[in-house]
């Protein structure tokens, strides 16, 4: 695969200096991403590691976890019995893939020891260290690992509440939602308007809505080539952004509009039921299908549990994303509130084999390894274009820093070739880390 699971790839997109550093890391770190630390021995062999959030982030620690301290009790809680990924539901959307083909079960994990209950979290009690599922069952932990994503901010943008989102979807929580918006998408007129709403920092994804923005212009290129497609958004700059600019016009022309922060791209009110938004400044913009992203916050579990502070995100440790607020708990992926790193799938995964690492090591009485991230994020414009951005970032006084000249995007004005070569690694980050999780 050009891109494995936990490693950032090597590839010829970035500067000398990003792709130095990414070697240097993948000296460090190995194949699995940490060196493994030993195995629990005696001490670790009664202790139960709780693991909530069966994505990216959860089900990696949960695996590694069993692979790297055997004898550790590894009980994954998780309501869905099969994981729907937003990495690559935008290729759903664009009719690129199959729904079963972003969705992933949880029998690999059973066989690697992993006990998997599907139930929902509801509470946690961090002085008894107990974890209440809605089933009223309690499950007692030694170590509680918290990877539950994001949940909106219902209310945060006027107008836009659950039934809001019932007829402007905004399937940034793949699922129920990413297929109504499918349906709104095959069932606009040609000629229809396609508006999307995209927040402020901090959300999931921070290239996903541009990476949307591309693959739904693409299906509209090509099966309603009369149509337009609108992008209100909430900042000035984005990940990506001169890359996106630059392969929009290239691909798509006047069909797509990206409106910034300061040309009043930014929403406060919408009218889900007339399919309508407004402007900070007034303009009111009408919508055929309108693609509402508001603003998120760390899954409700993670409030639940006091991990969480005002920013409605989890402040946890560098070093081992350890909680600041509740002591014996874990929080990673999405819900973190670490630094630079992006809340991404592939930082995720990388977090997910820090903290399993940390775990183990500390259960058997060690120092745990040194600790490094990594993340890439790919972007898909259209079949055989594809750019991506790289950083690699380690802790620093209990908090994620950047490496001096280790972060990099593609350059612009690529020849075609190196287009589709990203296309290809995108595409083959996904298999392999879907295999590194769910899939074996």
């Amino acid at each position: 695969m050009s891109a494995a699971p936990g490693r950032p790839k090597q590839a010829c997109t970035v500067g000398a200096s990003v792709s130095a550093a990414l070697q240097r890391r993948q000296i460090l770190l190995g194949a699995a991403g940490l060196a493994a630390p030993a195995i629990v021995r005696a001490q670790g062999a009664s202790a139960r590691v709780v693991v909530v959030g069966g994505g990216f982030g959860g089900a990696t620690v949960a695996r590694y976890l069993r692979t790297w301290a055997p004898q550790l009790e590894v009980v994954l809680v998780e309501p869905a019995e099969t994981f729907v990924t937003c990495p690559f539901s935008n290729h759903y959307l664009a009719g690129l893939r199959s729904w079963n083909s972003i969705g992933h079960g949880y029998d690999g994990l059973r066989a690697a020891g992993v006990r998997v209950v599907h139930a929902r979290a509801e509470d946690v009690d961090g002085a008894r260290r107990t974890l209440r599922l809605d089933s009223g069952q309690l499950l007692r932990w030694d170590r509680l690992v918290l990877s539950p994503g994001v949940d909106v901010r219902w209310g945060a943008l006027e107008g836009y509440d659950r039934a809001a989102a019932e007829r402007a979807p905004h399937a940034w929580k793949a699922g129920a939602q990413t297929r109504l918006l499918r349906r709104q998408l095959q069932a606009m007129p040609d000629g229809g308007r396609f508006v999307m709403v995209i927040p402020d920092n901090p959300f999931r994804c921070p290239p996903g809505p541009y990476e949307r923005a591309s693959l739904v212009a693409h299906y509209l290129k090509h099966h309603k080539p009369r149509s337009k497609l609108l992008l209100l958004d909430a900042k000035n700059n984005f990940s990506k952004k001169e890359l996106f600019l630059q392969g929009w016009k290239a691909l798509y022309g006047d069909m797509l509009e990206w409106v910034s922060l300061a040309q009043d791209g930014q929403v406060v009110r919408v009218d889900a039921r007339m399919l309508e938004v407004e402007t900070a400044f007034g303009e009111r913009h009408r919508a055929d299908v309108l693609n509402v992203i508001p603003p998120q916050k760390a899954g409700l579990i993670a409030e639940r549990a006091g991990a969480i502070d005002a920013s409605g995100w989890a402040p946890v440790r560098g070093e081992d994303l350890a909680s600041q607020r509740v002591a014996g708990v874990h929080v990673l992926g999405d819900a973190a509130q670490a630094g630079p790193i992006p809340k991404s799938g592939f930082a995720a995964n990388n977090q997910g084999k820090v903290v399993a690492a940390a775990i183990a090591a500390e259960l058997s009485g060690q120092d745990p390894p040194e600790a490094w991230f990594a993340n890439t994020c790919y972007s898909l414009l259209a079949p055989g274009y594809g750019i991506s951005v790289v950083g690699v970032y380690r802790a620093h006084e209990g908090r994620l820093i950047d490496l001096p000249h280790s972060v990099g995007v593609s350059p612009l004005d690529a020849p075609a070739v190196q287009r589709a070569a990203e296309a290809r690694q995108g595409a083959d980050w996904y298999a392999a880390i879907s295999a590194d999780i769910w899939d074996r």
